[in-house]
Parts: C-alpha cells; structure tokens; sequence
C-alpha cells in the first residue's frame, strides 16, 4: 500500500522543486499516519518493510532537495552530531512532586482535604496509572515539536530535545497548530528493558538496574543514537500551559492532548465517589503485573481546573493531586540451599536458591545474600520459611525469617574453609567481611577476571559477553588475557566451536586487535588489581605515564599521590611483584599492547588558568557529567583528584554535594556551583 504509491517517485528523476515539495510533504503525511497507527493506535496498516521504503523514499528526496528538510519531518528523529553537554531550560510552569498516599484511608484523608478546602462542593476525581520512568515537558509552538526537557528540580530542568525526537510516540507535528507544553513520562517498557539487559550482558557490560533507571540512563546520553537504540515510549499526561484553546477539565485536557496526536494512557476513569475510586486503585494493585510496561502507583487528581485552582498549592505540591504508592510486594516461600560463586578479585558471594515464588509479575528462585554476616544477622537455616521482596520491584532479597514455622528439619548453614572453585584456602583479610580465595590459578577467578578485561570500562572488547569468554575458557582457548591477542592464529580452531560463525569471529579478532590501541588505563583497571578502581587506574596513568614506571614504582612514591593510599600503594607493589604477573606483563609487550598513557595531559610550565591547581568535582552536575567537568578541567591546567585534603585548591559542587562540599567549606577551599563553573570554561578566568 505505502510503497506502491511512490513507485512513479523513485523513477524520476527529473523532478523540480515544486513537484517534490507537494510529493514529500505527502510522504511525511503518510510515514506519520502510519507511525501513529503502529506507536500509538496499535493498529498497523502497512508492513515494516513498506513503512521503511517509505523513509527511504523520503531521504532520497530529501538528500535531492535539502533545502526541503525540515525539523518535523520524520527523517530528522536522529540526526547531529553528539552534544558536548545538556543546556539547562526554565519551566515556565514549575513541574511540581505530589504528595503520597499508602493506603485507602489516606486516600478517604485526600478526599476529605478536597472537600473541605471546596466547600463541600460535588467533587470529581481522575485516576490513571502513575508510569514509573522519567517525567519530560514537551514544548509546541504552532504545533511543532521545539523543545523537551527533564523536570529537574521542577523548576529547571536540561534540554533533551534531539533524544526525545527518537521516540517515535511523541509527534514532531500536531493535527492542529496549537502552541502548547505538555507533561509526560518517558519510559521502557519490560520488553526492550529485557532485551537491553541481555545484549548488554552479552557484551560484558553493566545491566541496568530497572526499566526507569534505563530509560532515565538513555534520555541523559549526550549522543541521539544511543538513545534511538533503546526503544523508549512515553504517554503524556497533562497540559502545563496552552494558548488558544478552552479547556475546563483534566479529562478534557486528556481528550485534546489525544486529538493532537500524543499517546494518552487509556486506562483512566473519572468517579465522584471515593470508595468506587479506591476499589479501582485495589484491582490494579493485583493487575499491575499484567502490563507491558512498569507502574509504581496510582495518580489521583481534581477534574475540574476551576477547583484545581481554587484549592491551590503547598510549598511543595498540588492540594488537588496525589500519588497512591503501591505497597511493596513481598511474598512467602522456602530457603532449599545457600550456593556460593567466587568473583574476580576472589571473594566468595553465597547466594540464597529458593523454592520458585511469584512477585511483582516474575518467578523469584535466587536472592542474594552478600556475605557471611548477612546471614548469621538475619539467622538463616537451611529450609527456613523466609519472607522475599523486590528491592525497587527488581532485586530479589531475604527480608526476614520466620521462625515460627520450623519443624526442627533446618540446619545451620556454615561457610566453608576451602574455595569452592578450587579447594584452596578461604582467608579474611583485615577489616574485610569477605571471605577470599587468594589462588591467582583459581578457575572461577581467572573466568570473572577474564570477564572484566574485556568489559566496556575496560579493554572494551566487542563480541566477548560472559558466555562466549566461559567458552573460549572452558575449550581451552585463553587460560590468562594476554591469551587473547594470540587468538588470531587459532581462527579455523575458533570457528569449529557452538555459536562462532565468520562474521562473529572475524568481528571478535578485529575488536580484540583494536584494543591494543587504548589507553593504557584501561589496561590497568582491566588487570583487577585490588583495591585500583577505574578511577585510580587513570590517575596512576597520568602520573607516571607508562605501565613499566608504574611497575617500578615504590611505595613511598606511589603514596605522594593523592589518590593512592597507604592499602592501595601497598596492593598495587605487591601485584607488580608476582611472577605470574610478570610473565603476564610480557605477553602483553610481545602482542603489542599499548603501555603508554593517551589521555589529556598538560605541558609542565603551561600558562593556564588552573595551572598548579589540584581540583574536585563532587556531586550531579546538570551540563555535563563528572568525568566531562574532570576533562575540562585538566584542559584548564588543573591536577584532578577525587578527594579533598588541604592541597586541594578548587572544589566544584554540583547538586547533592555531600561530605566533600562540607570538608571542602571546614578547609576554606574555594567552591564552584555549576554557574559559575561553566563561566569558567567560558572565559578561563576564577
């Protein structure tokens, strides 16, 4: 249907600009009718294969005629280079928290705070499912999309506008010209959060915690792509300002915002009856599980903008408004065993196996347990009848035992002496409550080390996720991961194995090879010493420049710096002198990995603002991240350091600042908001 009818488009050639005018602004009607039906309506018409010839018939036009491209049009979703940071954006109307509400007699509280403060007028209330993700204010003028933004604070929020464009619900048009900003929750649904998590696990990288912090992670990056790639959606839910329209209602605003073209969530009804309300929040507090995205709660408002109005506000919230919070799922099921697995730096993690429970809309079998105090503080025995919750609705964990229901069948769980992995001895070492396998040969710690090597944060090895490395190990391919830049000769002996097919090996091979060429701190944070963050790996990097200045470096030099303490100068001394590590060193230098440091460094005697000057940057900052702030300052000339002590000259706050704002005010060291931060930058001047 869609392609067909431009057929006689992709033959001609010779259009001139009027023609193609009139034939893409009719493709942009069409793509856009279709996505709607597909994002919104969930009512395709056309295949995916037709609706992308659709777009590549579009972009060819476009790419004929560039100066018909336009902001809405559908091609320009992700486009532009990567920004440098966010710009902060004022809300002209404050994007406000609500208060809460627990349980149904808070909600009866609510509707009798309403009604006295109307004077028992008659009352209607909307209920709609409070989307957990991450609130936005979309901005129209004359119906075109112009700018999004995060809320913020509620007062300030950072302009995320090209990734927004990248969720195909939110329209780049409206049906009608209206200007107006609009209030949403941008979120993942359980799906993509699913298949993100398993692509990221397959590359090595950190899984996100929740659907929410993955779609707040995804609106913050500084590149369009990456967040085009994440499949997020939103539903708008609320009108914050609107000129030119008559609208006296939440649910009628709710019924335009649909007219315009926004995805509305359509599971809302209106009551003016309480009970009949709270019976509704009840049914969905047990059908929550059902949908394909996540909720946290209920919101509950005043219908009538007239009431809203005459109600008001506290210093915090609406009085018309609040939010039901769904209690937190818990659920009883039985302690089978407690298995333990060993991690790369050696320390032995028991976690609890449990007869299947289901909660919060998953089968619950495992919850960790972190340590061997753990245990012991909550008592636990093999076949204990425990109670099990969701931290955040995603993270299995034991809340407490029930005693009660003990047959005299339990037994004491104790942790074993001996490494589970390889049968050497377990020790705990001084001020730590884990137990550690400290065998460098051990099976279990050379797997997770392996793992960690070829992570994003460090060598950064496409293709090599946790299962294709457990692999390669247990055929016998790599026994260290210096043993990966050998892999090259034994391709043919790659390929004969489960899952490898050319593209896949050859991809593997080049991405190993690549990563010959990094930094050398990455090299450093990928060896696992103990206690050298990837932070401290930098730093060590930066200092001395090359890993065998490093490997000769003493304690008394390495504790001149000030982020290497007397524990980590010591751990970093006493890897360096393992023979095993030596050898590994080499194997290194003889595959032709980089030793060098290729990070940001400033000339000795350099005439730069902050030349001399040892800074900190502490806390969120809304421009821009902490290692961004870090690399613009070492731009400036300073000396970068993630502590502060008395040699500390300039402390750079942004919000939730903590202890390191507090010790920097008690030192007298200057301190730098983020205005007068990105002032700096400006002009290079303090």
């Amino acid at each position: 249907m869609g392609s067909a009818c431009f057929q006689i488009e992709r033959n001609e050639p010779d259009l001139d600009i009027l023609q193609a005018e009139a034939k893409i602004k009719e493709l942009r009607e069409t793509i856009e009718k279709h996505n709607r039906l597909y994002h919104v309506e969930d009512n395709p018409q056309i295949t995916d294969q037709e609706y992308d010839q659709l777009v590549r018939d579009l972009k060819s036009l476009e790419e004929r005629f560039p100066e018909l491209i336009t902001p809405d049009s559908p091609t320009q979703r992700v486009g532009g280079e990567p920004l440098p940071f966010f710009v902060k954006v004022e809300h002209k109307t404050p994007m406000l928290s609500l208060g809460n509400a627990f349980g149904a007699d808070d909600l009866r509280d609510f509707d009798r705070r309403v009604r006295q403060g109307l004077g028992n007028q008659t009352v209607r209330y909307v209920c709609e499912l409070k989307i957990d993700g991450l609130a936005v204010s979309l901005r129209y003028e004359n119906g075109l999309f112009v700018r999004g933004a995060t809320r913020g604070d509620g007062s300030v929020g950072e302009d995320i506008t090209q990734n927004l464009k990248t969720i195909r619900t939110i329209p780049l048009r409206l049906a009608r010209p209206v200007t107006i900003e609009v209030r949403g929750e941008a979120y993942m649904s359980k799906q993509a959060f699913e298949k993100l998590n398993k692509e990221r696990a397959e590359k090595g990288e950190a899984l996100f915690a929740n659907p929410r912090n993955s779609a707040a992670g995804s609106l913050r990056q500084l590149d369009p792509k990456i967040a085009a790639s994440r499949q997020l959606d939103i539903f708008v839910y609320g009108i914050g300002e609107v000129e030119g329209e008559r609208i006296e209602s939440h649910s009628e605003g709710l019924n335009t915002l649909e007219e315009l073209g926004f995805a509305v969530n359509k599971e809302r009804r209106v009551f003016d009856d309480i009970e009949e309300l709270i019976s509704f929040v009840e049914t969905w507090t047990e059908k929550r599980p059902t949908l394909p995205y996540e909720i946290d709660g209920m919101v509950i408002k005043v219908d009538s903008y007239a009431q809203q109005q005459e109600l008001g506000f506290t210093a915090k919230s609406p009085r018309w408004a609040t939010a039901y919070k769904f209690p937190a799922e818990e659920a009883v099921t039985q302690l089978i065993d407690i298995e333990l697995s060993v991690g790369r730096t050696g320390v032995v993690t028991p976690t609890a196996i449990l007869n299947p429970v289901s909660l919060a809309g998953t089968t619950v079998k495992r919850a960790s347990l972190h340590n061997e105090d753990i245990i012991r503080e909550k008592g636990l025995m093999i076949g204990d009848h425990v109670v099990v919750k969701k931290a955040g609705d995603i993270i299995p964990e034991i809340v407490n035992v029930l005693p009660e229901r003990r047959t005299g069948e339990e037994r004491p769980f104790e942790m074993p002496t001996e490494c589970p992995d390889c049968g050497s001895e377990l020790v705990r070492l001084e001020d730590e409550v884990a137990l550690r396998c400290l065998n460098t040969d051990c099976p279990a710690i050379i797997r997770e080390g392996l793992a960690h090597f070829v992570s994003r944060t460090a060598m950064n090895i496409e293709g090599l996720g946790e299962k294709v490395v457990a692999q390669l190990f247990a055929e016998g391919f790599i026994k260290s991961v210096a043993d990966l830049y050998y892999l090259h000769d034994r391709r043919e002996d790659l390929l004969k194995l489960e899952r490898m097919g050319e593209k896949s090996v050859d991809n593997m091979l080049a991405s190993i090879e690549a990563s010959k060429d990094n930094s050398v701190e990455r090299l450093i944070f990928g060896l696992g010493i103990r206690l050298v963050g990837a932070k401290a790996a930098k730093v060590l990097a930066e200092e001395f420049g090359h890993l065998d200045k490093i490997m000769e470096a003493t304690e008394e030099q390495l504790i001149q710096i000030d982020e290497i303490g007397p524990k980590m100068a010591d751990s970093i001394v006493a890897y360096f002198q393992l023979e095993q590590v030596k050898d590994l060193i080499e194997h290194f230098r003889q595959a032709g990995v980089n030793f060098e440091y290729k990070g940001l460094r400033v000339e000795a005697g350099a005439d730069l603002p902050l030349s001399g000057k040892v800074a900190v940057v502490t806390g969120t900052l809304a421009s821009m991240s902490r290692g961004e702030a870090e690399e613009k300052l070492t731009l400036l000339g300073a000396k970068v350091t993630g502590s502060v002590s008395k040699k500390t000259d300039l402390l750079v706050a942004g919000e939730k600042a903590g202890s390191k704002l507090e010790k920097a005010e008690k030192l007298g060291i200057k301190i730098m908001d983020e205005e007068a931060f990105l002032k700096l930058l400006e002009t290079g001047e303090m």
